[in-house]
């Protein structure tokens, strides 16, 4: 069964493929690819028609939270796909998700139409479906390679590529497309930990000289595409 509950620190890292072959020489005693090997990930974001939410979060508020919906591959009307409510309360990261064939997961976050089940998460998610009325703004989707530690497998490291987003065809069952976020050649390395980073992860960050950043896919497709949209209504100049 899919895990739908996840409570973790999570660092980001924007990395070289040298770097990434490095990374890959040292792990590999510590660390094991997860069962899906490279594989595409796609979401659809949901925002308020202000972009509200992502506009808070770029704020780097204490609290704060993304609704999306995700799907592993391409999905077809029957497949599961997962609406996830993402939350950030002081540093660490809260994620709960639901799993929801496509068309039933459409239906619900595109028209309002909830689904048969009900769950504790889908009553959370349903009280922010109800608090922004937000609807889909943004398609975002690259592929990932995972590994987990052979001695702790709460620790994970991922590393997406080909990061891509856009403004249209809004719906997981379209071609995954869209402008790329990376400069060429770039990473985005994610380590996720339930606690402190162990003390070996640390000394080969340091040695290979890789340093946290602060980003967000979805923040930086708004701040690119978005938020310097400019415009003209009337003779005068809107942002």
């Amino acid at each position: 069964m899919a895990q739908e509950v996840f409570k973790r620190y999570e660092k980001k890292y924007i990395i070289s493929i040298e770097q990434y072959n490095e990374l890959m020489s040292q792990m590999i005693t510590r660390m094991s690819a997860d069962q899906y090997g490279k594989h595409t990930i796609s979401n659809i974001y949901f925002d308020t028609s202000g972009f509200d939410l992502i506009r808070t979060s770029l704020n780097k508020p204490t609290y704060k939270e993304k609704i999306r919906l995700r799907s592993y591959g391409q999905p077809a009307e029957d497949n599961s796909v997962f609406i996830e409510l993402k939350k950030k309360f002081d540093g660490v990261v809260y994620k709960r998700r639901v799993p929801l064939p496509l068309k039933d997961a459409r239906k619900y976050l595109y028209y309002g139409i909830k689904p048969e089940k009900d769950s504790q998460i889908l009553r959370e998610i349903d009280y922010s479906m109800n608090l922004y009325e937000p609807k889909p703004k943004v398609y975002l989707a690259y592929e990932r390679i995972a590994f987990f530690g052979k001695e702790d497998p709460e620790l994970r490291v991922t590393f997406d590529m080909n990061i891509r987003a856009r403004e249209n065809n809004l719906d997981l069952s379209k071609s995954s497309y869209g402008i790329p976020l990376l400069e060429k050649g770039m990473l985005l390395m994610e380590i996720k930990i339930p606690g402190a980073m162990p003390v070996w992860m640390s000394r080969m960050l340091s040695e290979i000289k890789i340093f946290p950043v602060s980003f967000s896919k979805y923040g930086t497709y708004y701040n690119k595409y978005i938020a310097t949209q400019v415009i003209f209504e009337g003779g005068k100049i809107c942002a």
